[in-house]
């Protein structure tokens, strides 16, 4: 999962916490501020919002932790509808335990949403999903000959709640909040999914794809079946980012939203934009606008922003990146290595030590058991897989990475394995330390007597925007193309951008 951003705000602590206690005093099913704290679990694998897999054991920062490993009320015992049993955790007491540790400041618009999610939350208490057909048995012979077949729902169930539509800018918490409301969900949903939009359409896709072989030359609606399989594996689906850049996604969302809304299946988003604004100037949006009006209809459209533009809120940066690659940063960068190596006598560094993982073997050329230092070319410049990365930033809190230089178009091998280790570094809530030819953020930018690098597709705009990205901060680069590219490529610059934060360097790096 995303970070747990540390949200900030002029609002003191003390009165963000009765504002709390007095709506969970209105919350039909609220919790009570003075609960039993409860027991804890063990932990639980994070949802994540890239294509790279951490085990439970992988760390995760305070708010993290409190999240994800929250106790659960007995299986079987239904929830006191007065207020909440004391073992049970439900995103307005887990909200107030992040706010009375300290893993949070408070915010009143955070607020607002989180009793939003502590009335859905309660409401699915006691929802019941609809049963839903299988198709094995809908186009056998038997059931054709003898037997009804189960009609196609036209409409959502009446007992089915509507969902949540969270948008608002980069900084505001909506991940976080999401991913709060995930982890607490009753015991009783046990058919969920938490997943990052970009990938999930991915996956339909390739759902589509093999619907249409399925039905051969006979045809037929592929997405029908596609909506039945989802729904079959999760009656409540979280999408972190929704947004809309594709043709494609947009032309089969309305039917495939529709459908899963007729199924019973309960959504929660969030995204960087109002429904409205949508695929703005896209390929035959007026194709898209039935999916903007369904989204507006059937889902409760909240917005997080609390006036203020996060991304200009000035935030201390930490010290970890240092450019250009000079003696005096070489110097500079080993001290910082021996500092921290140095603090427990114990676990002095060693040499070329080894990791294994899916059968080969990995050297690091020097590493204590918490903090590992590489240089580009013993992680980039080898044929290694996400699979080696997260080994990687599983075993280390820490990693320092040096001599990262300027990738150009020759160097696009490079640039993936980067990518994919600054995924690694960021799910894994790693502390990075790097020197680099130029800033880090600038890396895969463009030349800048490149005539052609002042020229940026739509859709990378589009997604750097959506990001809090500017070409001032990580400029432009024509060595990504495809979308999946483009979207890769502008997400690890947002991230390094926020790991060389003081929020992250303070967080980061616990093992």
């Amino acid at each position: 999962m995303k970070v747990v951003r540390t949200i900030l705000t002029t609002q003191p602590h003390r009165r963000v916490t009765a504002s709390i206690n007095h709506r969970a005093r209105h919350s039909t099913f609220a919790s009570t501020s003075s609960a039993a704290t409860p027991k804890s679990v063990a932990p639980r694998g994070r949802a994540l919002n890239s294509s790279l897999a951490v085990d439970s054991n992988s760390r995760s920062s305070l708010a993290e932790q409190a999240v994800l490993h929250g106790s659960r009320s007995t299986a079987g015992h239904a929830p006191n509808r007065n207020a909440a049993k004391d073992d049970e955790i439900t995103p307005l007491r887990r909200y107030q335990e992040l706010l009375d540790s300290g893993a949070l400041r408070g915010d009143d618009h955070q607020t607002r949403i989180i009793q939003k999610l502590q009335d859905l939350h309660d409401k699915l208490a006691y929802y019941n999903p609809p049963e839903i057909p299988d198709p094995s048995q809908s186009h056998s012979l038997i059931s054709r000959l003898f037997s009804r077949e189960q009609p196609i729902p036209t409409a959502p169930p009446e007992t089915a709640p509507k969902g949540l539509y969270l948008y608002g800018d980069v900084g505001t918490g909506k991940t976080m909040l999401m991913d709060l409301f995930y982890q607490t969900l009753p015991p009783t949903m046990t058919r969920k999914r938490r997943v990052h939009f970009h990938a999930f359409m991915i996956d339909v896709h390739k759902r589509v794809h093999a619907a249409k072989i399925a039905m051969g030359f006979n045809g037929g609606d592929p997405i029908l079946p596609v909506a039945r399989d989802l729904a079959n594996e999760a009656c409540v689906l979280c999408f972190d980012e929704f947004q809309v850049t594709d043709i494609a996604d947009a032309m089969i969302l309305r039917r495939l939203l529709e459908s899963l809304l007729n199924y019973g299946v309960v959504c929660v988003m969030t995204s960087n934009r109002h429904p409205d604004d949508l695929y703005k100037n896209g390929i035959q949006r007026s194709s898209f606008v039935p999916a903007i009006e369904l989204l507006k209809s059937q889902f409760d459209v909240t917005d997080l922003d609390s006036g203020t533009d996060y991304r200009r809120v000035p935030r201390a940066l930490s010290h970890v990146y240092y450019h250009p690659i000079t003696p005096e940063n070489d110097r500079e960068i080993n001290k910082i290595f021996k500092s921290i190596t140095s603090a427990d006598p114990s676990d002095p560094p060693i040499r070329n030590r080894k990791l294994n993982t899916w059968g080969r073997t990995l050297l690091v050329p020097e590493s204590s058991s918490t903090v590992a230092k590489f240089n580009f070319q013993d992680l980039c410049g080898q044929p290694l897989s996400a699979a080696d990365y997260i080994e990687v930033t599983k075993n280390f809190g820490t990693v320092f990475l040096l001599n990262v230089p300027k990738m150009g178009l020759d160097n696009k091998d490079l640039a993936r394995r980067f990518i994919t280790f600054i995924d690694a570094c960021y799910e894994s809530k790693t502390k990075l330390f790097v020197t680099s030819e130029v800033p880090v953020f600038q890396v895969f930018s463009d030349e800048p007597s490149d005539s052609g690098s002042k020229q940026i597709s739509d859709h990378m705009r589009s997604v750097m925007d959506d990001l809090g990205l500017s070409n001032d901060i990580v400029g432009s680069s024509s060595m990504f193309t495809g979308e999946e590219e483009v979207f890769a490529f502008a997400r690890a610059c947002s991230r390094l951008v926020q790991m060389g934060s003081k929020e992250w360097a303070e967080t980061a790096g616990q093992v």
